[in-house]
């Protein structure tokens, strides 16, 4: 036999297997752990100047949860999408949705801090301010969750004109408790509420609805009807209860369809599929059919449209506050990639020309805040009866839907290039803002929807130009260059003819003008000043700033520091 020594080898220690082809260098930390109010001198300043300082210690502190494990939350909820269990494994009918547990902790979240509650439970000057900053700091790091949390908001008004179903509902939708199990209302210490008008002939037609309800006893406001027929898009069918548009003898009318009949059985919602979206992964849409659905009519007979009208503008207020808080969170993104990434021997934030983006950049996410907010707060002062305000945001309302919601996409984009290659992966946020991004714009009424609004509204409201007017006006009369801009808009508002046709770059300039207004006569000189120079220049793409502005206090104002 022969016997073998060992052979000793000598130890070598092996290296790190990245260091044999590189070191990670030149890369920016992540982006997160950071309060995303504090951080934010625009946001604090505009919610300070529109009556909103008296929650700045709540926006703090929604501030730093939405810098930190809301953000982490928001990967974690996209990751994996909502389930439809439409049948138990028996055969029993289920229609009900499954979520990631992140997505339970997001709505409780968010409802526990009274996003959906605020300006109802706490009504007074800069309600509609603090709570829109709110929703803003929100829809930064989780927009899905933002669908549910606006129709239940929304639903308030449409549902305070029903006294006997305020009465049932409204406790709930206050609440600051989240409740998401599957339940009658009676039994629940919390509700959400969503909607239902779309339908597939339809779109934003929704006097073309074919659903009918048939009353189930006598007819008219707060009694019982049956419902048949079908929703082409109805949003977020794991919510409590529905407004919903059907046909009655007397036209479309609105009800409340909840999940559970009075008696405690299921109601007659049948969810036939979710939408395959190309966004807004977190939150569930659904096609859904009424099979005798029970519901109680809101509002009178063949008043569908006038009752949830007041809840459409608020939903549009949110598309605002969504899409600003997109433009926001991509602009943050950037200028923290730039402050910390080097190029050709400078970091980007300091090489003119990507100077130039960042600032631009920088001018659209404040000027889309700023005028957010001012709808925010002429909505508090309509609150308390002031007819010229209330005026002024049923137009503002269309304008700012129009043109903020427009513009996202292509901001989110400009903020992608910052990044390079490093902003079209899904491990970074700003593919998911991307998707994002257009949902809003179609989203309660598409472009075209908006612009014939505005021109209604100062065609036929007595109110609606002299608002506007005196809003322009503050701003115009402290810069010349908007004056002169402003004079041109109202000689173009006059002229009638083929005005559908030149709708939408009339709302685009008056968008911009008051936009202009607002910045000229609060913001700091050298934001008014850029503003008026690049939206009033030639530019038509991101970084076309004229030179002699001060771009580096542009993107200082912008930096959140972590």
């Amino acid at each position: 036999m022969i016997h073998c020594r060992p052979v000793l080898l000598k130890k070598y220690a092996m290296p790190n297997v990245q260091d044999l082809t590189h070191a990670v260098i030149n890369q920016p930390p992540e982006f997160i752990h950071t309060n995303l109010y504090d951080g934010d001198q625009a946001l604090r300043h505009w919610v300070d100047s529109l009556g909103g300082s008296w929650g700045a210690e709540r926006l703090s502190t929604y501030g730093q949860l939405a810098g930190g494990r809301l953000m982490e939350l928001g990967f974690q909820a996209n990751a994996q999408r909502p389930q439809l269990r439409s049948h138990d494994r028996f055969g029993h009918r289920m229609d009900q949705v499954e979520f990631h547990p992140a997505y339970h902790e997001l709505m409780a979240t968010a409802i526990a801090h009274g996003i959906p509650s605020l300006p109802w439970a706490q009504p007074g000057d800069g309600a509609q301010v603090v709570r829109a900053a709110l929703m803003y700091l929100h829809n930064q790091v989780e927009a899905g969750t933002c669908c549910p949390l606006t129709m239940t908001f929304a639903s308030v008004p449409a549902l305070s004109k029903q006294p006997d179903v305020a009465e049932q509902w409204l406790p709930k939708i206050l609440s600051k408790e989240y409740d998401s199990r599957f339940l009658p209302i009676a039994e629940k210490t919390g509700a959400t509420i969503g909607m239902g008008m779309t339908e597939k002939q339809g779109g934003s037609d929704v006097r073309t609805n074919t659903t009918r309800a048939t009353a189930m006893g006598p007819e008219g406001a707060g009694q019982p009807y049956a419902l048949v027929g079908h929703k082409w898009f109805f949003s977020a069918p794991m919510c409590d209860a529905f407004l919903v548009l059907a046909q009655t003898e007397r036209g479309v009318s609105c009800f409340l369809v909840p999940r559970f009949r009075p008696d405690g059985s299921q109601n007659a919602i049948r969810i036939q599929r979710l939408k395959d979206k190309l966004g807004d992964h977190a939150n569930a849409s659904g096609e859904v059919e009424f099979y005798d659905a029970w519901g109680v009519m809101v509002g009178g007979e063949g008043r569908g449209v006038p009752t949830i009208l007041e809840m459409v503008m608020h939903t549009r207020l949110d598309c605002m506050i969504g899409s600003s808080g997109l433009m926001r969170q991509a602009l943050s993104q950037a200028v923290h990639h730039a402050s910390h990434r080097q190029a050709f021997g400078k970091l980007l934030c300091e090489q003119p020309l990507m100077q130039n983006v960042l600032a631009d950049l920088a001018l659209e996410s404040e000027a889309a805040i700023a005028m957010t907010l001012r709808l925010a707060s002429a909505l508090d002062a309509a609150a308390q009866g002031d007819e010229e305000e209330a005026a002024l945001a049923r137009v503002m309302t269309a304008v700012g839907k129009y043109w903020i919601c427009k513009r996202t996409p292509m901001m989110v984009n400009e903020a992608q290039e910052c990044l390079g290659g490093a902003g079209y992966v899904e491990e970074s946020i700003l593919p998911r803002l991307y998707r994002q991004a257009p949902l809003n714009s179609i989203w309660e009424g598409s472009g075209n929807i908006q612009c014939l609004d505005v021109l209604r509204a100062l065609a036929r409201e007595a109110g609606a130009l002299p608002a506007i007017t005196r809003e322009l006006g503050i701003g115009a009369a402290e810069s010349p260059v908007l004056a002169e801009r402003v004079e041109a808009l109202g000689a173009a508002l006059k002229d009638t003819q083929g005005m559908e046709v030149r709708a939408r770059s009339l709302v685009e300039e008056l968008a911009v003008c008051l936009q202009a207004s607002l910045l000229v006569r609060s913001a700091p000189q050298f934001v008014a000043d850029a503003f008026l120079a690049g939206r009033f220049g030639t530019g038509r793409v991101f970084g076309t700033l004229p030179t002699g502005l001060n771009l580096e206090a542009l993107i200082d104002r912008a930096r959140v520091p972590l």
